[in-house]
């Protein structure tokens, strides 16, 4: 049974909470909702054909030579036999090669599928069979035919522009698959979210929280199998603005002040923990961005206090969306923050996106929590052959006699009196210890009320009895930031079984690839643990 054949339920809901939902998805506007990033790409390539596209270290290319090597690519490929349709896994680093392998793919009629060379081969082989992909371009030599000889393999190498290509003439539907990104599955098992060219086209035009036009200059930053990534090119490439490639594999503060200076980045994203380290190391390195986006993450009062204090009202945007519903679902100007605020909004729906709060399949009114559902164009069609997962997470609701296909995000957060969300946690942040239920968001909330907290993760360990700790890593600023001083605190205001046996105090937290706290990293680094005394559970019965 597919997504959009299951039975449909139907929502109750009062007068008022039907109110604020109607009042904040008025969110429709007109985009191009019938063409495919081809056909609109290949329009910013015709009106923009002299305006600078790419921009990676010293090469340039106009949107004239982008497209006519995207042409050349995606002729090798037509000729090589890839068809409309089919998937083609890409490993390129960030470089204009990428840009133009994902134009050319898209040229074709097909999907990309971009991976890293550092997964594990079954990793990869695992998502090559779930989006049933046989193709493979690279700039890595032979090194990847060698690992993966099933595929057919199509090495990527710098070449001329030259005009003696035209577009293809290849039919490509905006409901046809542009790409396809993995998330992690509690099961183990990667799912494949695929995104629509319609999806793409939903999330940068008429954008509500950034300014994308012809004069943007956005930075691609994040990896290319991050969604983060969708909009830093597509949001560029399809207004006739210019993309630049950050230079390094890697973030330094230094190269990235002197990237946004040097090129004139107007929109930036960042996801949360890198926004903090820049706040704590140096926030002048964002100053002449026109709008910076951030999220991914919940956010720390302190430094959005910061940025606000830095930057003033007009410039920092809180960004919140999952992968499902490509990239962005709401957005937040942040213009202050109340004195007792306890947590940042992630706001409202942006343009052609709605948004409900649920509980036990009712709306929720303003201040009741419940998880947060997310209906629009954005929405994949569903993950790569797991059927089952996907009429989990992909339901239809009768809304007052308007049914609307969701997806359930898995988070929970409340509507403020004015409609803005705010983020509450996960339904499924929760973990087990000693038969008492406890949100990790909540622990983490708390540290973060410290003084001299500037940063702060909790985790949970598992050892090989299957007995599970709770772990708190901590990076501190000015005196009064000891193991013994934040345990102290924290049993001020949780209950002895929320506390964590173990806090490390670490110089910065880790952060992976694609700019989330690295996890695997730290417990790595802090072994043994600075603090690891037992904590016995408060007076209580356990929860259910």
């Amino acid at each position: 049974m597919r997504a959009w054949e299951q039975r449909i339920e139907k929502l109750t809901f009062d007068g008022e909470a039907l109110s604020v939902h109607r009042r904040i998805n008025r969110t429709t506007v007109p985009y191009p909702d019938h063409s495919s990033v081809k056909e609109l790409f290949e329009r910013c390539a015709r009106d923009h054909a002299d305006a600078v596209a790419v921009v990676h270290r010293d090469r340039v290319l106009r949107y004239r030579e982008l497209n006519q090597l995207a042409n050349a690519l995606a002729a090798r490929l037509q000729r090589e036999g890839l068809k409309r349709g089919e998937t083609v896994g890409v490993c390129i680093d960030r470089s204009p090669e990428l840009i133009v392998a994902l134009v050319a793919i898209l040229k074709c009629g097909a999907s990309y599928l971009p991976f890293e060379a550092s997964w594990p081969d079954e990793r990869v082989r695992s998502l090559f069979e779930a989006a049933r992909c046989s193709w493979l371009l690279s700039d890595r030599a032979r090194a990847l035919a060698v690992r993966f000889p099933e595929c057919h393999f199509v090495p990527v190498e710098p070449s001329e522009p030259s005009d003696h290509y035209p577009n293809p003439d290849t039919p490509v539907s905006a409901d046809d698959i542009a790409y396809i990104n993995f998330t992690s599955g509690s099961t183990g098992k990667p799912k494949g979210v695929p995104i629509r060219h319609q999806s793409i086209a939903r999330l940068v035009f008429h954008a509500l929280y950034a300014r994308l036009d012809a004069r943007t200059v956005l930075l691609q930053l994040a990896p290319v199998t991050f969604d983060a990534a969708t909009f830093e090119i597509w949001g560029a490439l399809l207004h006739g603005g210019t993309c630049v490639l950050y230079p390094s594999r890697y973030v330094r503060l230094s190269e990235l002040k002197h990237v946004l200076q040097s090129h004139g980045v107007t929109v930036l994203f960042l996801t949360t923990a890198l926004f903090n380290t820049v706040m704590d190391e140096a926030p002048g390195t964002i100053q002449s961005v026109e709008t910076v986006l951030t999220g991914g993450e919940a956010h720390s009062l302190k430094h959005i206090r910061r940025g606000l204090d830095r930057f003033g009202t007009e410039r920092l945007v809180s960004v919140y969306g999952p992968t499902e519903c490509t990239t962005f679902a709401t957005y937040y100007p942040i213009r202050e923050l109340l004195p007792d605020e306890t947590a940042l909004p992630i706001g409202l729906p942006i343009q052609n996106t709605r948004v409900y709060v649920v509980q036990d399949d009712k709306l929720c009114g303003p201040g009741d929590v419940g998880e947060v559902l997310i209906a629009g164009p954005g929405l994949s069609p569903g993950y790569l052959g797991i059927p089952d997962v996907t009429n989990e997470r992909f339901v239809e609701y009768d809304i007052d006699g308007e049914v609307e296909r969701l997806y359930r995000t898995g988070d929970r957060a409340y509507l403020r009196e004015d409609g803005n969300l705010v983020f509450q946690g996960r339904t499924d942040d929760q973990v087990k210890i000693s038969g008492y239920r406890i949100e990790l968001g909540e622990i983490s909330h708390h540290l973060g009320q410290h003084p001299a907290v500037k940063q702060n993760y909790v985790t949970v360990s598992q050892d090989l009895a299957g007995e599970k700790a709770l772990l708190a890593f901590i990076v501190s600023e000015g005196e009064g930031c000891s193991p013994t001083a934040i345990r102290d605190f924290l049993k001020e205001r949780l209950p002895g079984y929320m506390i964590p046996s173990s806090v490390y105090l670490c110089e910065s937290l880790p952060l992976s690839a694609t700019g989330k706290v690295d996890r695997k990293a730290l417990l790595g680094v802090h072994h043994p643990p600075i603090h690891a005394s037992p904590v016995q559970p408060s007076s209580g019965a356990p929860s259910p």
